[in-house]
């Protein structure tokens, strides 16, 4: 394991604790799903000898906290605190490799929409972004009914109802046996995300439209990608969507959507190939 420099930044809104471990070029992750640095903890570790890698609590999450009450989540607002944290961890304005997933590659997919300058190649794994598929208005209605049932019925039954109709019965779920007592804290740590991420970011994430001229222009940057786990599945469908759009492979990952807890060995592996195939 290596220990990260830990740090904090103050971003319009919030303040952002982050972790910093490693050498190389940069490499920023971004997790999703109400999750926090923590939980991206095994690949940054394993990847800590090639990058200097990133990560850190989204802004809400665990130790993230907002100035003011909590308030819903803007995709925009999201991609400007990376952007900012990227200058801070690299004020040279290099280049930095970019890796999200779930709604966090949302927030990866903006990012290089925004600030492309900053980018050198940006992995966006199962991004959320239904807006792009020929169904799109029956997906909005997916999430927006798993958000109201939440407000109705509280989180169990939300959570119940999205992993089901995303398919996550399948197994995918982490086996929590044998972790450390430091990931064992994480896990405990990001259940307390859940009200905010089911009532402040989920509607809001899975309702983006990615501004698609200006993605097409810098294409050449971005890496679909899905969990092998999850073919034919809906979070699936939208990076299957991005690979058919540009005429790419998709970048496939080992398991399925949580594959980053799953099998982050053997998904630090498989990041490490899709991101050096840019170099």
């Amino acid at each position: 394991m290596n220990e990260p420099a830990i740090g904090t930044l103050k971003v319009p809104g919030a303040t952002l604790r982050y972790e910093v471990r490693g050498s190389g070029p940069v490499l920023l992750l971004i997790v999703g799903g109400g999750g926090d640095a923590g939980i991206l903890e095994p690949v940054a570790d394993a990847l800590a000898d090639r990058y200097t890698v990133v990560t850190y609590d989204p802004r809400g999450h665990s130790r993230s906290p907002l100035d003011g009450p909590d308030e819903d989540q803007c995709v925009a607002t999201q991609a400007d605190d990376a952007r900012r944290l990227l200058d801070r961890v690299a004020p040279d304005g290099a280049p930095a490799y970019v890796f999200g997933t779930s709604s966090g590659a949302i927030v990866a997919v903006d990012l290089l929409i925004r600030h492309p300058e900053r980018l050198a190649r940006v992995v966006a794994h199962e991004p959320v972004l239904v807006s792009l598929l020929p169904d799109a208005a029956e997906q909005h209605a997916f999430f927006s009914h798993v958000v109201a049932t939440f407000h109705r019925e509280g989180e169990g039954a939300a959570m119940a109802e999205m992993s089901a109709g995303c398919g996550e019965e399948r197994g995918e779920k982490p086996d929590l046996s044998g972790l450390s007592p430091g990931m064992l804290a994480t896990f405990a740590r990001v259940r307390e995300n859940s009200e905010f991420f089911l009532g402040r970011v989920l509607g809001q994430f899975s309702a983006h439209v990615p501004h698609g001229e200006q993605l097409d222009a810098h294409a050449d940057k971005l890496v679909p990608a899905a969990g092998w786990a999850s073919y034919g599945l809906r979070l699936y469908r939208p990076a299957a969507a991005l690979a058919e759009r540009y005429g790419v492979a998709l970048g496939e990952f080992p398991g399925g959507h949580v594959g980053v807890v799953t099998h982050p060995d053997e998904f630090a592996l498989k990041l490490d190939e899709l991101l050096r195939k840019g170099q």
